[in-house]
């Protein structure tokens, strides 16, 4: 059988294409992956510092927040509740974050601990679990939903 160098040539394109796109994958995920961890912390700071105008365009349009309390808010109600909030945080921390990414959505979850100051002076620790949906909306990660449990 004879074989010449034209026949070769496509099969040896067709794996190097492959291994190039396998290879692609991780840095398209790990980019994904640490933007999505900026956004946590872009909430993380403006949550802390009681900035409504830095929370909101983290977030969707549909968004569906729920406290530990078991209350509900749409994106609407919480930067409300942001901006008329009677307390500010003396501390909070997002501790152990994870960041798994599926297809265009990304379940992040951390333990949430912090201290409240109300404006009668009384403080107040907080310590829960938070699941945190992400969702790609065009190029960007928006918070879709989050839940908290109280620990």
């Amino acid at each position: 059988m004879k074989i010449d160098r034209r026949q070769l040539a496509l099969p040896v394109l067709a794996l190097g294409l492959g291994v190039a796109l396998m290879s692609a994958v991780p840095a398209f995920a790990g980019a994904d992956e640490d933007a999505i961890a900026k956004n946590v912390e872009a909430f993380r700071a403006a949550q802390a510092a009681g900035n409504a105008e830095g929370i909101a365009p983290l977030c969707a349009e549909e968004l569906s927040y729920s406290h530990s309390s078991g209350a509900v808010d749409d994106k609407a109600a919480l930067l409300t509740g942001v901006k008329n909030a009677k307390y500010k945080w003396t501390s909070l921390e997002y501790k152990n974050p994870t960041i798994r990414i599926v297809g265009p959505a990304a379940i992040v979850r951390f333990n949430f601990v912090g201290e409240q100051e109300f404006t009668d002076g009384k403080k107040t620790p907080q310590n829960l679990h938070v699941l945190m949906n992400w969702q790609k909306q065009g190029s960007d990660w928006k918070l879709l939903s989050r839940s908290a449990t109280k620990l």
